[in-house]
C-alpha cells in the first residue's frame, strides 16, 4: 500500500469518529510515520501500530493552556507487515486510530480491551 493510500485510510478512520467527539478533541494532531522511534518503542509490549503522546483531556487543568499539541502517530511499516491485504490494513488502521483517540479522551488500555478496541 502506498503512503498516500495509507494516509487516506487514516483520514477515513478519523471520519468514523462521531462529530460530537471530534469537536471535543482539543489541541491534538494526527500524523503518519513509517516506523516508531527507539524512544516510542521503549515501553511497547508488542508491535507498535500507533501511539498517543500528550495529556489526556481528563487530566488537563489550567496549567495545560498553551502547551504543544498532543500527538497521535499511526505507523505504516508495522501495520503493513501485520496485515495480508489492503482490506486488513484499512480495518487495522481504523482500530488503531480509534484506540489512540480514546487515549486522548482518557480511556486506558484496560478499558479499551474490555470494549474490544485493543
Amino acid at each position: 500500500m502506498t503512503r498516500e493510500a495509507f494516509e487516506e485510510a487514516v483520514a477515513d478512520a478519523l471520519d468514523l469518529i462521531p462529530a460530537e467527539l471530534t469537536e471535543m478533541m482539543d489541541n491534538v494532531v494526527v500524523l503518519v510515520e513509517d516506523e516508531p522511534t527507539p524512544e516510542q518503542l521503549q515501553d511497547a509490549e508488542e508491535d507498535l501500530l500507533g501511539i498517543y503522546e500528550g495529556t489526556p483531556l481528563t487530566e488537563r487543568d489550567s496549567w495545560w493552556a498553551g502547551s504543544l499539541p498532543d500527538r497521535i502517530t499511526i505507523f505504516r511499516g508495522p501495520t503493513l507487515r501485520m496485515c495480508e491485504n489492503a482490506e486488513e490494513v484499512v480495518e487495522e488502521v481504523a482500530i488503531t486510530v480509534i484506540h489512540e483517540v480514546a487515549h486522548h479522551f482518557g480511556i486506558d488500555d484496560h478499558r479499551l480491551h474490555e470494549l474490544g478496541w485493543a
